[in-house]
């Protein structure tokens, strides 16, 4: 498909929604490496790459190592740079995120998430993009594949912003996401190039009239100031990612905040959760607000930077709440997530009853049925006032 028109609506998938968007973005540089569920992003942009569809220059190399680290090359030299990757690859590249971070280059990177080894598995689960979310990367969880492409598209202004310029992860669910047939309204060829606009370069390499250094020896003279300079950006980005939405929304008619509220009226219970798993609680909230039953849901959507704030809004009428986490911290006593609104709640006015649930790992089905059944623990804590099991696993086999 050579170009796209606003108000049309195609069938494809989570991750050739994402190739779509890259193409329509026409970055400089992308350097891939293949890796499963990831694979077809890059397969299908490659293909646009040997038809003529975009001049980018399209490095494939050995590895997810060498990957980012030619994207940071590419990016420190001038150009706007994409990639993407999953799991192990993300893992592999874990030493050169913090470089991409430090350096505050605005390199844009779907992640396709999948669990890590061991043992080996291939389907979806947060631990890889959890396991890199301190990385100073800016990370924002889509529920489907409108929203991946959205969000690709949004991503590159809110990296590029001169009050960011931080590299960004778009995470979205491996198979559940990334190979789901879906119908996406995409806009317009010309509606993205004109919303990106023109990269804009800080500092390139490639300027001999203005030299410059990138990744020098930085000792307790100077490191401790650039990093709080790489802070300020993450602080700004939240300000920045609304805006950009406001923006987006304006031309798409799809706006994405922060947060995600859900029949959050009057709610005394509520699920706090990421990504795809989010829709299949919608279903389960409608079921049990029609039987009386007073549950709502909160989505995180940009979870680095944390919205704080919209969570303590989000949840200030909650009696109990329960969090939900596609991924475990080991010896932690509760998932990333779960940990961190926790950590929120300190400073609310009225503390909820707390819970957190560790759902789905290694791509494990997480249906409507087992969804209820985190509404019934919500619905035994407020019954007795305390919480039987503060840190629970959805769905084991013998639990």
């Amino acid at each position: 498909m050579a170009t796209t028109t606003s108000k049309r609506r195609i069938a494809i998938s989570g991750n050739g929604a994402v190739a779509q968007a890259m193409r329509q973005i026409n970055p400089h540089v992308v350097a891939a490496y293949p890796i499963t569920p990831q694979t077809d992003v890059v397969e299908d942009f490659s293909q646009f790459v040997a038809d003529g569809l975009v001049t980018t220059e399209f490095v494939p190399v050995e590895s997810e190592h060498s990957a980012i680290s030619t994207c940071i090359g590419a990016a420190a030299a001038g150009a706007r740079v994409m990639t993407a990757t999953s799991s192990q690859g993300l893992a592999l590249m874990h030493e050169v995120l913090y470089i991409a971070a430090g350096m505050r280059l605005p390199i844009v990177m779907p992640v396709v998430n999948r669990t890590l080894s061991a043992p080996i598995n291939i389907h979806g689960d947060h631990s890889d993009s959890m396991g890199s979310r301190d990385a100073g990367w800016v990370q924002i969880y889509c529920k489907n594949a409108q929203e991946a492409y959205d969000t690709a598209v949004m991503a590159v202004r809110v990296a590029e912003h001169d009050d960011v310029r931080l590299p960004v992860m778009v995470c979205y669910d491996g198979f559940i996401t990334s190979h789901a047939l879906t119908s996406i309204e995409p806009l317009a060829d010309e509606q993205v190039q004109a919303f990106v606009g023109k990269h804009k370069a800080h500092y390139p390499l490639l300027d001999t009239q203005h030299p410059v250094t990138y990744g020098p020896l930085a000792l307790f003279d100077y490191y401790f100031e650039l990093k709080r300079q790489q802070a300020e950006g993450m602080f700004q980005a939240p300000r920045v990612i609304q805006d950009v939405a406001e923006e987006y929304a304006r031309l798409s008619g799809r706006y994405y905040g922060l947060v995600e509220e859900y029949r959050l009226e009057g709610a005394e219970m509520v699920v706090v959760v990421l990504s795809s798993a989010a829709s299949t609680m919608e279903v389960v909230v409608d079921e049990t607000r029609a039987q009386g039953v007073p549950v709502g849901l909160l989505r995180v959507r940009a979870y680095r930077p944390f919205p704080r704030a919209e969570i303590l809004r989000g949840l200030s009428g909650a009696r109990a709440v329960a969090v939900l986490d596609r991924a475990d911290a080991p010896g932690a006593g509760n998932g990333p997530v779960g940990g961190d609104v926790r950590s929120a709640l300190f400073e609310a006015e009225r503390r909820p009853l707390f819970m957190n649930g560790i759902y789905g790992l290694g791509g494990r089905d997480t249906g409507p049925d087992l969804l209820r059944q985190v509404v019934e623990r919500l619905q035994g804590a407020l019954a007795t006032g305390k919480v039987a099991e503060p840190l629970f696993y959805l769905g084991v086999r013998g639990d």
